[in-house]
């Protein structure tokens, strides 16, 4: 199968991957899709999700991603659960490789989406999974009744540290700065609650524990004097960083690594290589904007394949039979 030239393969799952891959695969694409070893994307470590549609009471987010990848595998999309190490956008066939096994295709849809921001320090990796955490909707619960921390300026870390008042006993927000990015109405409901203590013009020196975190040594960025935090947990909550490494030096990228496609388009500079979800998007970064996004992808690769080679009539725009008129 790996020397088979296909019409499309799909490099990443969550919403952008699937959706991709259920568009693809219902125009007989027969989509390859590579998902990665975290097949799911960022919702595969979210719980209630709320505000998708057509989930009224809510949904899990890793239900909802088995939900859109088992969609996509009834029209036929394949799945490769492991890792992309390397790609060749220099002609066509492409090329994408997972480690020695190579794959070719016509066109590729990247949907490798983006990963959460680290403070960068060896104390945060020692003790992640043992205090050292970046999603508070997963991992709150562990932290009923304890003093935690939250380490960001924007709405996700408000977000976070309003979430985490549901558990802890009291949250503490850090932020490097002597104001916020985050908007005035998180801002607000984050001043407005009892559990939560605002830290400015402070960082994290060092992440403080054996086996287990016990607290964070805080540097203020004003005086540079330092001081410990006892707190049980920290939240990340800096920011999120494209997936695109594997692409830079082939597609073109913004200063921040997200990719760029071409206007009213999912297509990058390399005609045949779309782009959609999070590693083009670092405005909205929703489940639905995501899946909208794949679905953009799919399309604009079935129309590339049609007008490059002859692919035959598209499943994508031809009357579905059942709506046919009698």
């Amino acid at each position: 199968m790996a020397n088979d030239v296909r019409e499309i393969i799909i490099i990443g799952g969550g919403p952008a991957g699937y959706t991709a891959a259920l568009y693809a695969a219902r125009a007989n694409l027969e989509p390859l899709v590579i998902e990665g070893f975290s097949w799911g994307g960022q919702l595969m470590i979210t719980s209630d999700v709320e505000n998708y549609p057509g989930y009224p009471d809510g949904i899990l987010g890793p239900e909802m991603m088995q939900d859109f990848r088992r969609q996509a595998e009834r029209f036929g999309a394949e799945y490769v659960t492991d890792d992309v190490t390397r790609v060749d956008f220099s002609e066509r066939p492409f090329r994408v490789y997972v480690g020695d096994d190579e794959y070719r295709a016509e066109s590729v849809v990247v949907a490798t989406g983006a990963t959460a921001r680290q403070l960068g320090l060896e104390s945060e990796r020692r003790l992640q999974g043992r205090g050292v955490t970046y999603c508070a909707v997963c991992d709150a619960a562990f932290w009923r009744e304890r003093d935690v921390a939250v380490v960001g300026g924007g709405d996700s870390a408000m977000e976070e540290a309003l979430f985490l008042t549901k558990f802890a006993s009291k949250v503490t927000v850090i932020h490097r700065r002597d104001e916020f990015r985050a908007s005035p109405i998180m801002l607000d409901r984050a001043r407005a609650s009892e559990k939560i203590e605002l830290v400015m013009n402070a960082v994290v020196d060092e992440v403080l524990g054996g086996d287990r975190m016990e607290g964070l040594r805080l540097r203020s960025t004003v005086t540079d004097e330092t001081r410990e935090l006892p707190v049980d947990a920290v939240f990340v909550a800096i920011g999120h960083d494209p997936s695109t490494g594997l692409f830079l030096d082939q597609l073109d990228h913004d200063d921040a690594g997200y990719l760029v496609t071409q206007a009213e388009s999912t297509e990058t500079n390399v005609p045949g290589v779309f782009a959609v979800g999070d590693v083009v998007d670092h405005t909205y970064r929703q489940a639905i904007t995501a899946a909208g996004s794949g679905c953009m992808g799919a399309l604009d690769a079935e129309r590339f394949l049609a007008s490059s080679h002859g692919h035959p009539g598209s499943a994508l725009t031809a009357p579905r039979p059942e709506a046919a008129e009698v």
